[in-house]
């Protein structure tokens, strides 16, 4: 079966397009075959890849309610499916269509006060969409923008991990570190090579083995 990865949450704002867009080209540099599914309106994956004159793996744009039954059209033989989720609280209907068809669900989240705060009700959505699957998908929660470039382990990341793991969420061991490389990469394009997407990629393969 194909890695498919889905980046959920309920707001804007959190790094879903960022990590979505460098995950797909960490599988690529990985040896892998994406395809990048960009369902959000917004359609910010696709117009990253235009100003980016392409990305080295297809980018379709499915911001629809029925993205569970379309997505395996365009897979192909396809090692891996990247989707990139709109807002919850905003696109429900194709929020959740993408969180039925991946098998791993990555809720970026930022080691704050007001992003941990919501978490509660991300928790209820995805035990919500797990009950229309036919097995349940895989989630983990995926520290970005953390405080210090070498994905400190002490300080508010360590608080937030102790946390969240707490009330029960996985969290990925791989910490996304607050960097212009990411914050400004939009329309860039990417080269994966030494960032802390390899070390995502390499995580979430690791996973899928083991499952």
């Amino acid at each position: 079966m194909p890695l498919s990865i889905a980046f959920v949450n309920l707001k804007p704002g959190v790094g879903k397009t960022t990590s979505a867009v460098w995950l797909a080209h960490a599988l690529h540099e990985s040896g892998y075959s994406p395809l990048l599914v960009d369902g959000d309106p917004a359609s910010s994956a696709l117009r990253w890849s235009e100003l980016a004159d392409g990305f080295p793996f297809p980018v379709i744009a499915l911001p629809v309610g029925d993205v569970h039954r379309r997505v395996n059209d365009f897979l192909g033989n396809r090692q891996a499916v990247v989707l990139d989720a709109p807002q919850l609280e905003d696109h429900p209907r194709i929020a959740r269509s993408i969180m039925r068809y991946a098998s791993t669900w990555i809720v970026p989240v930022t080691p704050a006060p007001i992003e941990l705060d919501r978490m509660a009700p991300i928790h209820s959505e995805m035990d919500d969409v797990q009950s229309l699957r036919p097995e349940p998908a895989r989630t983990a929660v995926l520290l970005n923008r953390t405080n210090r470039p070498d994905a400190t382990r002490t300080g508010p990341d360590a608080d937030a991990r102790e946390a969240l793991t707490e009330w029960g969420f996985v969290v990925l061991d791989t910490q996304i570190a607050r960097l212009e490389l990411y914050a400004q990469s939009f329309g860039s394009p990417v080269r994966a090579k030494g960032s802390a997407y390899m070390d995502l990629a390499d995580e979430l393969i690791k996973r899928q083995e083991e499952a």
